[in-house]
């Protein structure tokens, strides 16, 4: 009987996290970045804050459209902006996730670049709809990529409605 109900709860945990990732679903997010944890080579001291809305538009595949701000301690202080799209795939029902972006970047009145990014991470569901979200990322620079092109990790949090 033990075994039979944990293999109810299991059957139910499976089906709950799969009415997350299905088509139509809209989803709302917010990650907070940098805080030491990311590197690149230019940058000394880096915090930053990025929001993400998106839409899932087949199961497990989502569009994304996001905005971000980091202050980063180099010789000047410099604050930088940057506006994207991506998408996401959720691998396995669980949360597990793949993600792609590209981002506009812009800083300091003359630097602009254009970044690609890839991220790896796992939405955790609190409850039906809100997931605690860590994720390891990564953004070329085609500027410089010595400088600027940034390994990170990022810590957010997410709804999906």
């Amino acid at each position: 009987m033990k075994k039979l109900s944990m293999l109810i709860v299991a059957l139910l945990m499976a089906v709950a996290g799969h009415a997350q990732f299905e088509q139509g679903k809209w989803y709302v997010g917010a990650a907070v970045t940098g805080l030491d944890i990311s590197y690149s080579g230019a940058e000394e001291f880096n915090i930053g804050l990025d929001a993400k809305g998106g839409y899932l538009l087949a199961d497990d595949w989502m569009l994304l459209g996001q905005f971000g701000w980091q202050h980063s301690g180099l010789d000047g202080a410099s604050d930088m902006i940057s506006l994207g799209i991506g998408g996401r795939y959720y691998i396995i029902q669980n949360g597990l996730y793949l993600g792609v972006n590209a981002k506009l970047v812009h800083a300091n009145h003359n630097y602009n670049d254009l970044m690609p990014g890839i991220e790896v991470g796992y939405a955790f569901f609190l409850n039906k709809n809100v997931t605690i979200e860590p994720a390891i990322y990564y953004d070329q620079s085609f500027k410089d990529h010595s400088d600027y092109s940034k390994i990170g990790f990022k810590l957010g949090i997410g709804v999906y409605l």
